[in-house]
């Protein structure tokens, strides 16, 4: 689960940058929060994101507990370049060029979203 400042946002980062899919949507006004879970696919074959609300909160402190998400993709340099202009109009970056992680072959590159949360793109044969 991620907390999030805006829900609509958020929503069209996952969905629009990343090509996920929003998967449903609760709306709970009396406990204040609403949320989306958006994916690649439904659980239990596909992980699922979840995406929070609490009304009222438009920022929060990432703190230093939570690192990344990581999804593979099938080519991280043509990800990139299909994502680069969508990020940047949706309030995301890309914060590292693709290229082979330290000390390895691997080939990565990492996006941020709107709300300052990192992802790692890897490269995996058959990935996303």
């Amino acid at each position: 689960m991620l907390r999030v400042g805006n829900l609509q946002r958020a929503i069209d980062f996952y969905t629009q940058v990343l090509g996920m899919t929003l998967l449903r949507t609760t709306q709970r006004p009396e406990q204040k929060y609403d949320l989306a879970f958006v994916g690649f696919g439904r659980n239990p074959e596909h992980a699922e994101i979840e995406l929070t609300y609490n009304h009222g909160v438009d920022r929060y402190e990432l703190g230093t507990a939570f690192g990344h998400i990581a999804i593979g993709v099938a080519d991280v340099a043509a990800t990139c370049a299909a994502v680069r202009d969508k990020a940047a109009a949706l309030g995301g970056a890309i914060t590292r060029e693709p290229g082979p992680v330290k000390g390895g072959t691997t080939v990565i590159a990492f996006i941020t979203d709107p709300d300052g949360y990192k992802i790692e793109l890897i490269q995996r044969e058959g990935g996303a």
